[in-house]
């Protein structure tokens, strides 16, 4: 045998190098782990929230642009459209101008929504949907100046489009959800 064999194996400052080195990429491989963990829900609070908004856009959108009780002359065949020539909701045609309704299930035009705040997501006729309840909604229906869709533009200052605005918030939510729909006098 040759006594200058080279041995195999490792010194101890190789060993002890080793344990440190993989010790910190497993501290660091758990860190991403639980940070990971930490957000999974995220995206499931965004998607409710874009739901719950997208949801109240479609029931304010559904109404109609002028309340159904606006009939300024008696006429059966006046129209809202050609009769609501201001900001639909400031200006008259719609909203509180002809008495604010006792609640949402009695809201029947699109500027009665101006102002509606809920905690937790409710369906239309206020009963709390289940599983719902971290979450606030708030409901803006713009009429103001700049507002106008289309070519030829309909314009809120003509009577013709108003803006509606929901934003949904959850604690576990930064920034909020906010979507915006349009809605037209075509009446």
């Amino acid at each position: 045998m040759n006594a200058h064999r080279r041995q195999r194996g490792l010194t101890l400052i190789e060993l002890v190098a080793s344990i440190v080195i993989i010790s910190v990429a497993t501290v660091a491989l758990m860190a991403a782990v639980t940070a990971a963990v930490g957000r999974s829900a995220d995206p499931m609070i965004q998607n409710q929230a874009t739901a719950i908004a997208a949801a109240y856009i479609e029931e304010a959108t559904l109404a109609q642009v002028c309340d159904p009780a606006y009939n300024p002359d008696g006429n059966a065949s006046t129209t809202c459209r050609n009769e609501c020539n201001t900001s639909p909701c400031s200006g008259g045609c719609g909203g509180s101008v002809f008495g604010a309704e006792t609640g949402r299930s009695a809201y029947d035009d699109v500027c009665d929504y101006n102002g509606l705040s809920d905690t937790g997501a409710k369906d239309r006729q206020g009963n709390a949907l289940t599983g719902l309840s971290n979450y606030t909604v708030n409901v803006s229906v713009l009429d103001g100046s700049g507002i106008s869709l289309g070519s030829p533009a309909l314009t809120a200052t003509s009577g013709r489009v108003v803006r509606i605005e929901v934003q949904v918030s959850h604690p576990m939510l930064s920034p909020a959800v906010t979507l915006v729909g349009y809605k037209a006098n075509l009446e």
